[in-house]
């Protein structure tokens, strides 16, 4: 009887501490972000030489789980010839691939509203990335948008920046 007495009390030891380990690798969520890129965008047109530029574009959001994220973005600047991005206002879902425990992949799909100087439209939006964590809270990541895709012309970025996550 001791026997068994002194295998339970054994059991239940290592049982609770792999608990307790397994509390202590688990993330608390949601996770709230934000963070700067430079922007650097086209203006494929049609029937009209195409425009390119640099701006700048805040990005904000929540990681739901280590899988699943809302993202905003606010980007404006730059000019090329005729067309001046104004600014571009989006939501999106994230969908997001983790790698490794310091780099990520993801895809982005939502809805985004493009203002320039000579035309503003909205609708659908869609790209993907990468990010690196370089510092617990602190990522550098990149990825290529396409912000919009219309029958006249589509609008496409490619951003690089930083990433603070609070």
């Amino acid at each position: 009887m001791k026997r068994l007495t002194l295998a339970a009390t054994a059991a239940a030891l290592v049982a609770a501490g792999a608990a307790t380990t397994a509390q202590a690798q688990q993330a608390f969520y949601p996770k709230a972000y934000i963070g700067g890129d430079a922007m650097f965008w086209k203006l494929d047109r049609d029937r009209a030489p195409d425009r390119d530029s640099v701006g700048l574009r805040l990005r904000g959001g929540a990681e739901i789980n280590e899988y699943f994220a809302v993202e905003g973005h606010l980007g404006g600047g730059g000019s090329d010839g005729g067309a001046e991005l104004d600014y571009l206002i989006g939501a999106y879902a994230k969908g997001i691939l983790p790698v490794a425990p310091e780099f990520r992949l993801y895809g982005l799909a939502g809805f985004t509203e493009v203002d320039f100087n000579i035309d503003r439209e909205s609708g659908f939006s869609y790209g993907a990335g990468a990010e690196l964590d370089v510092a617990p809270n602190l990522a550098v990541g990149a990825d290529y948008m396409r912000y919009l895709d219309k029958s006249r012309y589509n609008f496409d970025a490619a951003s690089v920046g930083v990433r603070y996550r609070f």
